[in-house]
């Protein structure tokens, strides 16, 4: 659960570093790329010893799939709530299929 926990704050820092800079398209991109790397220095104090710790527990590959999870559902809230933009139906379709893959993942086989 710890593995769990620390993705998702890794997965809102980077969001955050990632698209926050959307809602200011006139902010020059070398001060974007400035703050984007100044919030992406907390993330990876989260995802380093997430995947560190996690991988104790799953495979890498595991863990990548976590992540992906974790980040279309952190996005998903992120594009309605701070960029207003609506989730379209073929969105929700192709993610739910994203994370329907995760079952042929951990599935033991």
């Amino acid at each position: 659960m710890l593995t769990v926990i620390l993705l998702t704050l890794s997965n809102l820092f980077m969001t955050f570093a990632w698209y926050g800079h959307l809602r200011y398209k006139g902010t020059d991109l070398w001060k974007v790329i400035l703050i984007a790397w100044l919030i992406a220095l907390p993330e990876y104090c989260f995802q380093v010893p997430a995947n560190r710790w996690g991988h104790l527990q799953f495979s890498a590959a595991q863990l990548k799939t976590i992540q992906e999870i974790i980040t279309l559902v952190i996005f998903c809230g992120f594009s309605v709530l701070y960029l207003r933009e609506p989730l379209k139906w073929n969105y929700l379709v192709g993610f739910a299929l994203i994370v329907a893959a995760s079952y042929v993942i951990f599935r033991k086989w």
